[in-house]
């Protein structure tokens, strides 16, 4: 895998070789980039089921202030520390920790969040249900997964593409109010 953008463009991406990772494509993270916009600076991101890494390096390539990695693999986790090491991406916050049990104990707050959980888990509908607390206003949500998931009511589907067997979608959460309330106390 490549970075195909930012201060890191071109630089090559260690990659452990894991039957269930599937790590976003070239032409998907084009795709997803250019939705975004090419530029990330200041930006707070969190790549919640890292895996390869490939689209939380690209977004620090790109300008983003802090991307937070998380991963429970080892193997996987041990190519994350070897990536950020080689690229001298200070950014990067790498965890070893279950997704879950990630959004129960951390407290910050991030503007953009990359969803690509394993497809047989079925998890998107139920992390979009509790990301809000984690989530600064206007937040944007990536998503990835076998189907596009149809984004409960606070959220507004910004983008949708497909490539392959692969659906993915990029989400915007907004508040109901001031006070930061997500609705499902």
């Amino acid at each position: 895998m490549r970075i195909i953008g930012g201060e890191w463009r071109s630089r090559r991406l260690e990659v452990s070789a894991r039957p269930e990772l599937r790590p976003t494509p070239d032409r998907v993270r084009e795709t997803l980039f250019n939705w975004l916009g090419q530029e990330l600076y200041g930006l707070t991101c969190l790549d919640l089921f890292a895996g390869s890494g490939v689209l939380g390096f690209e977004a620090a390539s790109r300008g983003a202030a802090r991307v937070v990695m998380v991963e429970r693999d080892p193997v996987a986790l041990r190519a994350l520390r070897a990536n950020r090491e080689r690229l001298g991406a200070a950014c990067v916050e790498i965890v070893a920790a279950d997704a879950d049990e990630y959004l129960q104990r951390e407290a910050g707050r991030f503007d953009l969040v990359f969803l690509d959980p394993p497809f047989r888990q079925n998890a998107l509908e139920p992390l979009l249900a509790r990301l809000p607390a984690r989530l600064t206003g206007g937040a944007r949500v990536y998503a990835e997964a076998a189907e596009p998931v149809a984004p409960p009511p606070q959220w507004r589907e910004l983008k949708r593409a497909r490539a392959g067997q692969v659906s993915y979608q990029l989400l915007q959460w907004s508040e109901h109010d001031s006070s930061r309330v997500s609705g499902d106390l």
